[in-house]
């Protein structure tokens, strides 16, 4: 567990890159935001969250949780189905916190992200491009995504 990398993996850093290359500024990993987002656009109040298809249990989401119990193959099954599945409420929770602040989340898959990291970038501008506040307009309704897909 100890060389699992909570910030700074490769499908994080290749968006981070490509954000940077196209002009965009951001904090990274801001400790002032509940859930410690990797990317923070506060200007626009865009959160990113670029989430690891096995630790934030991908398969849950997408397939439920049978395919979850399908999946790990432990002697203690029971204690990981238990974790996985706090940690999807978690995200969840996170997410609607924000979201009730006045952010945008925006949540990516890791396999995603590697696989086209540009598509990935596009999306994270389109929202970035979206929250920013014109001289004289106000801020709209606050809004909030669920896992995003490619």
């Amino acid at each position: 567990m100890s060389a699992i990398r909570s910030t700074g993996g490769k499908a994080e850093v290749a968006l981070r890159s490509i954000l940077h290359r196209r002009g965009l500024r951001f904090r990274k990993n801001d400790k002032r935001l509940v859930g410690k987002p990797d990317i923070v656009f506060a200007g626009a109040r865009v959160a990113v969250f670029v989430d690891g298809d096995y630790w934030h249990a991908r398969v849950l989401r997408e397939r439920g949780p049978a395919a979850l119990g399908e999946r790990i193959k432990t002697a203690n099954r029971a204690y990981w189905i238990d974790k996985f599945t706090r940690r999807v409420a978690r995200d969840d929770e996170v997410a609607a916190q924000l979201g009730a602040l006045g952010w945008t989340v925006l949540r990516l898959w890791e396999s995603d992200v590697r696989g086209d990291p540009e598509a990935a970038a596009d999306l994270v501008e389109r929202a970035v491009s979206g929250g920013r506040k014109q001289p004289g307009q106000t801020a709209g309704a606050p809004s909030s995504s669920t896992p995003a897909e490619l």
